[in-house]
């Protein structure tokens, strides 16, 4: 699905509750990273990784099915070709929203998201669109194209 900035507005504004799997204890890992900076904007973030017990001083669980309560978003920090079960996880879990981030793309996983009516978003990081939609980014110099002096058309 390629995502438009309205419908990636609306998912970041409604899905306050995001499962990280893959999410790293690593501070320089982009999962750590994003999490960290989604953590600090208000979302709560749920630690999926079997490596480890807490991350970001949250429970870490060791798979979606060992989540006992609501998550509206499942961002997705593993290689392409370990999303399918995931997502499928994720429907069954109720999840509202599957993120694939930057460099992961499981077209399947997507058209099943697709197919239950549910937001699916791919290729994406989920920290560098919500900094772009909601003005995160502007003190690095970077055009967020949300703000500007020009007349809409």
């Amino acid at each position: 699905m390629d995502s438009t900035n309205a419908q990636l507005r609306r998912i970041l504004q409604s899905c306050r509750t995001i499962a990280v799997v893959g999410l790293s204890a690593d501070w320089n890992r982009p999962s750590y990273f994003a999490a960290k900076y989604m953590q600090t904007a208000g979302y709560t973030v749920v630690p999926v990784n079997p490596r480890y017990t807490e991350v970001l001083g949250q429970r870490c669980y060791p798979d979606l099915a060992a989540i006992d309560f609501p998550v509206d978003m499942v961002d997705v920090f593993r290689r392409t070709e370990d999303v399918l079960p995931i997502a499928e996880q994720a429907l069954a879990m109720g999840a509202r929203c599957l993120w694939q981030q930057l460099g992961v793309a499981n077209a399947q996983a997507d058209a099943l998201w697709q197919q239950a009516g549910r937001d699916s978003v791919m290729n994406r990081c989920v920290k560098i669109e919500h900094a772009r939609l909601f003005g995160g980014l502007h003190w690095a110099g970077v055009n967020t194209q949300v703000i500007s002096a020009q007349r809409p058309h």
